[in-house]
C-alpha cells in the first residue's frame, strides 16, 4: 500500500468513529472542533462596485454566492491602493505605514514582519498560492532559507487563455493539485492571486464575447464617456469575469469533497480597478475594495451585508483568532493593527460599530519623478466622508507629464482622458487625475461617490474637515505612522528592489530610455505641459 493510499484508509477509518460516536463525541461536534481551513481570492485590480449583485454589466456568481452564503462588506478599504504595499497590509495586519521599506514599491520585504500564511504553516497549516502573491518586490531571505511570504507555489498547470494578456496560469486545476498533495489531517491555507483583471487587456475581446457598449449603466465621471472608454471598461468587466470563473470551480471542488463548510472564503482585490482616478491614487475608487466572506461553520445569519468600516489589516488578526492561535503560538509575528471580524460573523445585531473610521494612505508607489520622489498622502473615511492630506503638493500627483504621468497604467482610457485636456469641457477630467492638487482634500461619498468635487474651501465643511484631520493625525500618531513624527523622507530612502526603476525619471526625460510599454504609452507624454 501506497503512502497516499495509506492516508486515505486512515481517514476513511477516522470519518467512521467520528459517525460512529467513537471518540466520545457528535459528528457535529466533532466538525466543530477541526481547524478551519482558509482560501482567499484576490483579484488584481478591481474597485468595490465591480462585484457583485449592485454591478448590472459585471456578473460575478462565484463572488455573489460567497456573499449570500456569508456577508458581503460594503465599507472595505485596502490602507494603500497599490499592489505590494497592499498586500503587504493584508498578510501582516499592519497599515503600510507601519511595515517600513514594504510600504513601497519593488521593495525588500523586510525580515522583521511574518505573513500570516508563514505563521499558519508554523501552526499545522498546509500552505500554498497560485498566480500572483505578494510583490513585486523581493521577499528574501529569513534564518537563511528563502521566504514563501504567501505559502509554496503552485502555478504548474496551465490552460489556454481565452485572450493575448489573460494569464495562462490554471488557477483552478493548481488548487486541485495543491489540495490533492494536502496531508488528510491537516487544515489548508491558500491564496488565489489572479492576475486579471491587471492590464494590459485585448482592446474589444468583451465585444467578441457578446457584450455590449450599451450594456455599462454608468460611466465614471472622470472619464468621457465616449465608445473608447466603454469598450475599455467592457474589458475591465470581462476579466473580472474570469477571474471570477475560476473561483466558482474552487467552491464547487470544495463542496464536492465536503470541505466548503468548514472553509474560511474570503473574496477581494487588492485595490481598485487600474484606471486613471482610481489604482494608485487615494480616492474612493483607489482604496474601496470589494470584500466577502463565507465560513458556514462560524457565520451567524448568513446573507447579511455588512456596513462596518473594515480595513485589510482586519483580516490576519480574523485568521488567527478563528485558526485557534494564540500569543503564545504565534512566535515573532508583529503586534496586529487590525483586529479579528468575529463580532460580525457572531452578531447580526451588534451595540456598536466594529470600526468608527479606516486609514488609508500611500508613500512611494512608482516611477517618474527625478530621483523618484513618491507622492505621500493620508487619509481617513468617516461617516461617509473622504479626508485627504497631500504632503507634497507641488509634484505631480502620478508622475510629471514628460514621463505620461508613469503611476497610472497606460491603457485606452487614460489616453481619453489626456486628450480631454485639449477641449474646453474636458480639461477638468485631465484636472481632477493629472494636475496638481491642494494641500488639503475632502469629499461627501453620499453625494459625490466618484471623488470629482472637493468640498475643502466650503464654508460648511470647514469644521468636518478640521475634525477629520485631528482624528486621523492622532490615530497615525498612535500607530507611529514616521510621518507624523517629521521623518516622512524615511520612506524615500529605502533602496528599491529593481534596477529598471531606480533613478527612472533620469532614464526616461535625460537618457530617452523606453520602460515598460503598459506603463507608458507614446501619445501619452506631454512635452507642452511644464512645471
Amino acid at each position: 500500500m501506497n503512502q497516499q493510499s495509506s492516508k486515505l484508509v486512515c481517514h476513511s477509518f477516522f470519518v467512521l468513529c467520528v459517525a460512529l460516536g467513537l471518540f466520545g463525541c457528535t459528528k457535529e461536534e466533532a466538525h466543530v472542533q477541526k481547524s478551519p481551513n482558509i482560501l482567499i481570492a484576490i483579484a488584481d485590480d478591481a474597485s468595490y462596485l465591480h462585484m457583485g449583485e449592485a454591478c448590472s454589466w459585471i456578473q460575478t456568481p462565484a463572488f455573489d454566492r460567497v456573499a449570500n452564503q456569508g456577508l458581503l462588506f460594503r465599507n472595505a478599504f485596502t490602507p494603500n491602493a497599490k499592489c505590494a504595499p497592499s498586500r503587504a497590509c493584508l498578510l501582516t495586519g499592519r497599515n503600510s505605514w507601519q511595515l517600513e521599506q514594504a510600504a513601497n514599491m519593488w521593495a525588500y520585504f523586510p525580515e522583521t514582519f511574518t505573513t500570516y500564511p508563514e505563521a499558519l504553516k508554523q501552526n499545522g497549516y498546509f500552505v500554498g498560492f497560485t498566480g500572483k502573491p505578494w510583490g513585486p518586490g523581493v521577499a528574501g531571505k529569513k534564518d537563511g532559507k528563502a521566504r514563501e511570504l504567501c505559502g509554496k507555489r503552485w502555478n504548474d498547470l496551465t490552460l489556454d487563455a481565452p485572450t493575448t494578456h489573460i494569464s495562462a496560469t490554471d488557477y483552478a486545476s493548481n488548487f486541485i493539485q495543491f489540495l490533492e498533495n494536502k496531508p488528510i489531517d491537516e487544515p489548508f491555507c491558500f491564496w488565489y492571486g489572479g492576475y486579471e483583471p491587471h492590464r494590459r487587456y485585448e482592446y474589444g475581446s468583451a465585444l467578441k464575447s457578446g457584450k455590449k457598449l450599451s450594456d455599462i449603466d454608468t460611466v465614471p465621471p472622470f472619464f468621457p464617456d465616449n465608445e473608447v472608454v466603454r469598450t475599455d471598461l467592457l474589458d475591465y468587466a470581462y476579466e473580472i469575469e474570469y477571474f471570477d470563473s475560476h473561483l466558482a470551480k474552487m467552491l464547487d471542488q470544495l463542496e464536492q469533497m465536503g470541505e466548503l463548510e468548514n472553509t474560511i472564503v474570503i473574496v477581494t482585490a487588492d485595490n481598485g480597478m487600474p484606471f486613471p482616478h482610481a489604482k494608485t491614487d487615494a480616492f474612493n475608487f483607489s482604496n474601496h475594495i470589494p470584500l466577502s466572506i463565507m465560513w458556514k461553520n462560524g457565520i451567524q445569519s448568513s446573507g447579511r451585508k455588512v456596513d462596518d468600516y473594515v480595513s485589510f489589516i482586519d483580516i490576519a488578526p480574523t485568521l488567527f483568532d478563528l485558526a485557534g492561535i494564540g500569543d503564545e503560538e504565534a512566535v515573532g509575528v508583529q503586534a496586529f493593527a487590525g483586529k479579528s471580524l468575529r463580532p460580525i460573523f457572531e452578531q447580526a445585531n451588534r451595540p456598536q460599530a466594529f470600526r468608527n473610521f479606516v486609514l488609508i494612505g500611500k508613500e512611494k508607489h512608482g516611477i517618474g519623478r527625478a530621483g523618484d520622489l513618491g507622492y505621500p498622502i493620508r487619509g481617513i473615511v468617516k461617516g461617509n466622508a473622504l479626508y485627504l492630506h497631500n504632503y507634497e503638493p507641488e509634484r505631480w500627483p502620478v508622475g510629471p507629464p514628460q514621463t505620461g504621468y508613469s503611476n497610472v497604467d497606460g491603457s485606452p482610457s487614460k489616453t481619453e482622458v489626456l486628450k480631454a485636456r485639449q477641449s474646453a469641457d474636458g480639461k477638468h477630467l485631465w484636472d481632477m487625475t493629472f494636475g496638481k492638487r491642494p494641500e488639503e482634500e475632502l469629499y461627501d461619498l453620499n453625494k459625490d461617490p466618484y471623488c470629482v468635487n472637493n468640498v475643502i474651501d466650503q464654508a460648511a465643511y470647514e469644521s468636518l474637515a478640521r475634525q477629520l484631520k485631528e482624528e486621523m493625525e492622532q490615530a497615525l500618531k498612535q500607530e507611529n505612522d514616521p510621518r507624523m513624527f517629521g521623518k516622512g523622507d524615511i520612506f524615500q530612502n529605502y533602496e528599491a528592489s529593481n534596477l529598471t526603476y531606480k533613478n527612472a525619471y533620469h532614464r526616461i526625460v535625460v537618457e530617452k530610455e523606453a520602460l515598460i510599454p503598459r506603463w507608458i504609452n507614446a501619445s501619452d507624454i506631454e512635452s507642452d505641459v511644464v512645471e
